[in-house]
């Protein structure tokens, strides 16, 4: 029986900008002043970018809502309903060490199947990051999916 693995190429620092450049662009058209950013599959930072007039916390808000999205493997939208009381995430706020957030703006990068990252995007409403960040992830690889069950 062969075990052969299939390499799966890691989010670059190039696609890190590309993602980065498209949610800012995509923002930008919509007349809203953001931060973004991205990590890797380790949760380090590939790429970070704060708009001049953005609010100060969105710098803070874009990287927890990608490491959020990067550690449960989902769009932060899917998840807000979780942590709600009664939700199946509901202490997980308060139980981990580094602070996840829970808000519409971070969206999980899978290639092949795999994750390799995530994006984050904070600054305008919940609803308005998370278009600009699906929209990078879209944009990365002409059309890199956002989910390991759309991988194609």
């Amino acid at each position: 029986m062969s075990t052969t693995a299939t390499a799966i190429a890691p989010l670059t620092v190039q696609d890190a900008e590309t993602l980065l450049e498209t949610a800012r662009a995509a923002a930008e058209a919509a007349g809203v002043t953001v931060a973004v950013s991205v990590l890797d599959a380790g949760g380090h930072l590939l790429a970070f970018r704060r708009d001049d007039r953005a609010v100060l916390i969105a710098g803070e808000t874009s990287t927890r809502k990608a490491y959020t999205a990067l550690q449960l493997g989902a769009p932060t939208a899917d998840l807000v309903d979780a942590v709600q009381p009664g939700g199946l995430f509901h202490s997980l706020p308060t139980a981990l060490d580094r602070p996840l957030l829970f808000i519409a703006g971070g969206i999980p990068v899978f290639r092949d199947g795999r994750l390799v990252g995530a994006v984050g995007v904070g600054g305008g409403a919940p609803e308005q990051d998370h278009g600009f960040a699906t929209a990078a992830v879209t944009a990365l690889d002409g059309g890199t999916r956002t989910d390991e069950n759309a991988a194609a």
